[in-house]
């Protein structure tokens, strides 16, 4: 529900926002004090929307840089339809922005309305010179994993249904978090007793998975008990499908239970915003209909 309206200029940008898309229900600081490793020091956190930016099914889009202080934005659906499954989402941006709205709070009401709770990580960029772009926003998305188990009783979540959902460099940092079965930081506190693992992966053209002749990249080990994952790419995608295909040929040796789609056209960075002619953007209710198939979608 829309409560009031907010215009939000920075930098000669217009952007136009509901409460919560700025909030969600609860905000929630991940890190106690600094996070974990290099500290960024990039000035004030800024959306740099700017009104010649190419529209995204007509609409700009909420683009967050400077994010050096990382959060989540927790939405819960009303308790008589909270199913018990919850989601973390990792927005894109190339590890230079986040792509606040289109991959991230407008994912979240998606979830809502199927009875999922939604946790959104503002993870920390620009970190795309660093010598691991992914470090710190797989650090940051472990903490949220923990944290997110750690308010499981408070926020009416099952522990063990708990899944990562990332686009483009956001899907490189979900693939990481699902596939790493070692904390990216220590361990320091009560939130860190719990697993940083999740029990389900939603990859949405993922970027970086793999090397030059098209292998999956050296440190993401596929076991199997690796987390069931789907998967969506188009074949014209200019980050390439590879990455989707090559995870899921991997996927499919180590008998993990996955699913991917693979679209003939839709391009790249489309989040869940319905294009004419372009199915590949319809791909949340066949993602709905795969977490039903799981049994997330039935009340825990």
């Amino acid at each position: 529900m829309i409560r009031f309206v907010l215009i939000v200029l920075f930098c000669g940008s217009f952007h136009l926002m509901n409460e919560t898309d700025l909030f969600g229900d609860d905000v929630i600081k991940l890190w106690a004090n600094d996070p974990p490793g290099e500290q960024l020091d990039v000035g004030p956190e800024v959306d740099i929307t700017k009104p010649t930016d190419r529209l995204i099914a007509g609409r700009r889009i909420i683009k967050l840089k400077n994010v050096a202080h990382p959060e989540v934005h927790v939405f819960l659906p009303p308790k008589e339809s909270r199913n018990g499954s919850a989601v973390i989402i990792c927005p894109g941006g190339g590890f230079n922005i986040l792509a606040w709205d289109l991959e991230g709070t407008e994912v979240a009401e998606w979830l809502n309305k199927i009875g999922v709770s939604a946790i959104v990580l503002k993870y920390r960029v620009p970190t795309s010179q660093q010598k691991m772009k992914w470090k710190a926003p797989v650090q940051d998305t472990q903490r949220a994993l923990s944290l997110t188990r750690h308010h499981a009783k408070e926020w009416g979540i099952d522990p063990e249904r708990i899944a990562v959902l990332g686009f483009s460099a956001g899907g490189h940092t979900a693939a990481r978090a699902a596939y790493t079965s070692q904390r990216q930081y220590e361990a320091n506190d009560e939130i860190d007793k719990q697993s940083c693992l999740p029990n389900a992966a939603i990859l949405i053209y993922p970027a970086w998975l793999v090397n030059d002749d098209d292998s999956l990249i050296d440190d993401l080990k596929v076991t199997k008990k690796s987390s069931p994952t789907f998967l969506v790419h188009a074949f014209d995608d200019g980050v390439s499908a590879m990455s989707s295909l090559s995870l899921m040929t991997e996927l499919k040796r180590k008998s993990v239970p996955s699913e991917l789609h693979l679209f003939e056209s839709g391009g790249h960075g489309y989040g869940l915003r319905s294009v004419k002619d372009q199915p590949v953007t319809r791909w949340a209710k066949l993602c709905e209909d795969w977490l039903d198939r799981l049994g997330w979608l039935k009340k825990s």
